[in-house]
């Protein structure tokens, strides 16, 4: 086996070894939960979702750990401005985020840790750094120095010298160094807080994950992940936080997904062009966007519009209609009892070629393509004069495959929506303009008997439900 991954921390690809045989461990930087997620969030979820998914195809024992930011600076101005308190608002938008990606195909990871569940391994972890010395207390603020991790900006490939602070907060007087960044933050009043030996307060942003990492995954991990704007600031805190804790490298392997613009302009609120994803999957069907995430290798910026999207539609339906069309001919086929080895061997083909592009740092871009090919492949099989069960069940059976790993279902719905009415009767059309009557006269049948009945008209065809 030889899984290529782009390692951000070398800035190259790099082979996969994993730390233990045939297993990964892996963590994912989630959302804070202070509002519904963008589509800027939903590109990480979908990616990392499917990187999952093709290590499990490929027989790995993946433990998959995601985060929730339940408290932080933004939940804290959500509950002022609401007149709620922290935990309903994460509450609410925890459980609008599970449906949000569920939508889109998105597997719950193994764990999804809280910040208010790990208090206790956090105040432990900053207690740590304080004791070896990378840390210090002023005022019941709590502060990593970073100048005292010597290998600081690695990540970002950034001169320690040439870096600004990158925390969320201004820059406070009290701190030692303007690049020392806050590991534990006292409480202001009527904030949101917890005892901690430095008096009441709440974690900085960083520390939650380097906390979680350690409690759900260990010291070392395979795979840390997460969109590309994470690179710096946070994952190179959460580095620093880490090693300088344990000793020990944080991450082997270090992933980012690139950028998602709206209609060639950087997504922002003050542009007004900020896309929740409870929004656009009430106008675009879910599963059409995440075949449209995966339609670009994931470390490359994609532009975000209503043409690219229809774009996908168009494709992601030639595909469907190529195992709709595969569905209804399995149907209708008895056994011939031969194995067309020529066929299931051009199939096989077409999976191995999947699996090549999906070894090199899992380019979904050019694994789409092949389940074009493979659609292609699946159209001329269908024009031919006999077609043998076994060569469609493989068809149908690799299809199903392949798409699990990119989390698409591709098998004809049991209810029919007037979008699918309406392409079976062009299925149909083209079947009686093949002069396959067999097929059109099933596709007619069919729908009768889910109660759709085809009236033929010199307008062409007409439907209604009965």
């Amino acid at each position: 086996m030889s899984i290529k991954v782009y390692n951000t921390l070398s800035r190259q690809k790099e082979m996969f070894k994993p730390i233990e045989e045939g297993k990964v461990k892996m963590y994912v930087c989630g959302p804070t939960v202070y509002n519904y997620i963008h589509i800027g969030n939903a590109r990480p979820a979908i990616i990392f979702d499917m990187v999952r998914r093709y290590f499990q195809f490929r027989g790995f024992d993946v433990t998959y750990v995601s985060n929730f930011t339940d408290v932080d600076d933004k939940l804290i101005k959500a509950a002022k401005e609401l007149g709620e308190d922290v935990p309903t608002i994460a509450e609410r938008f925890i459980k609008a985020y599970f449906e949000d990606t569920a939508a889109l195909g998105v597997k719950c990871a193994d764990v999804h840790p809280r910040v208010t569940e790990t208090m206790t391994e956090i105040i432990d972890f900053v207690e740590g750094l304080i004791n070896k010395g990378f840390a210090y207390e002023i005022n019941g603020d709590v502060y990593f120095s970073t100048r005292k991790f010597k290998e600081y900006g690695r990540l970002s490939q950034q001169s320690i010298d040439d870096l600004q602070s990158g925390a969320r907060i201004e820059v406070e007087q009290q701190k030692a160094d303007p690049l020392d960044f806050a590991l534990w933050k006292k409480a202001k009043p009527g904030e949101i807080s917890w005892d901690s030996p430095w008096g009441e307060g709440r974690p900085g942003w960083h520390i939650e994950c380097s906390a979680m990492v350690k409690k759900y995954l260990g010291d070392t991990i395979d795979i840390h992940a997460g969109g590309q704007d994470l690179s710096f600031p946070h994952h190179e805190n959460e580095i620093a936080q880490s090693e300088a804790m344990t000793g020990k490298k944080m991450a082997n392997y270090w992933l980012h997904n690139g950028y998602i613009n709206i209609d060639n302009e950087k997504m922002s609120k003050s542009l007004g062009n900020f896309i929740l994803v409870h929004d656009i999957i009430k106008k675009y069907d879910p599963e059409i966007i995440r075949f449209f995430m995966l339609m670009a290798h994931y470390r490359s910026p994609i532009n975000f519009n209503d043409e690219l999207l229809n774009s996908a539609k168009n494709g992601l339906d030639r595909i469907k209609t190529a195992v709709l069309n595969l569905e209804y001919r399995l149907e209708e086929t008895a056994n011939l009892g031969g194995d067309e080895v020529e066929w299931i061997s051009k199939i096989d083909e077409e999976k191995a070629n999947f699996i090549r592009e999906m070894d090199d740092d899992f380019n979904s871009a050019n694994a789409i393509a092949t389940l074009f090919d493979l659609a292609k492949l699946a159209n001329v099989y269908l024009r031919e004069d006999h077609t043998s069960k076994e060569v469609l069940e493989h068809f149908l059976s690799v299809f199903k495959e392949l798409a699990d790993v990119l989390g698409l279902v591709l098998s004809s719905p049991k209810e029919l929506l007037d979008e699918d009415i309406d392409k079976l009767i062009e299925q149909r059309n083209e079947a009686r303009k093949n002069r396959d009557f067999a097929l059109a006269d099933k596709i007619r049948d069919d729908l009768k008997e889910m109660n759709i009945v085809l009236e033929d008209t010199p307008q062409g065809v007409r439907w209604k439900r009965v």
